[in-house]
Formats: C-alpha cells, sequence, structure tokens
C-alpha cells in the first residue's frame, strides 16, 4: 500500500512555522540607539516647571452674558429601503 502525501497540510505547516519564525525575529529586533542629549532634556523640564500656570479667570464672568445652552436633538434615522428580490421561477 502506498503512503500518500497531503501536500496542502503540509504546505500550510511550513507557512505556519516560517510566520511564528518571522514573528520572534520581529519582536526581537532592538531599536536604534541614537545619542540623546540628556542635560538639554532636563533643561527643557526645568524651563516649563518654572513657568507658572496661565489663569483663565481673569475676566469676570458676570460682565459676559451667557445665552441658555439648546440640547442637541439627534435627527431621526432614516429606515433603509426593502430589498428586492426576484422569485425564481421553477423551469
Amino acid at each position: 500500500m502506498g503512503a500518500t502525501s497531503l501536500k496542502r497540510k503540509a504546505r500550510k505547516n511550513r507557512v505556519v512555522a516560517q510566520q511564528r519564525v518571522d514573528t520572534i525575529q520581529r519582536l526581537q529586533t532592538q531599536p536604534v540607539i541614537k545619542n540623546v542629549d540628556v542635560e538639554a532634556i532636563k533643561a527643557e523640564f526645568a524651563k516649563t516647571a518654572m513657568k507658572p500656570a496661565a489663569k483663565k479667570e481673569a475676566a469676570p464672568k458676570e460682565d459676559v452674558a451667557e445665552a441658555p445652552k439648546a440640547k442637541k436633538v439627534a435627527a431621526p434615522k432614516k429606515k433603509a429601503a426593502p430589498k428586492k428580490t426576484e422569485d425564481k421561477k421553477e423551469d
């Protein structure tokens, strides 16, 4: 009795194994290490820490007349038109 080979199954197994290897290699790659000026970054953070937060309370709210906010109402959804179906004719 002769042995039969399952060609599609063998091809699928090879593809799955190759994808797994590719994924592992992709995940293990290391990014390029760039020269970073740490002192410049620290100085930049120090500048932002020194600045006080801008206060928005400079203008009194009592002088500004605010209109009451109207509620937004969503437009009603349109119903989909019924699909046209053709009756199959029995020949």
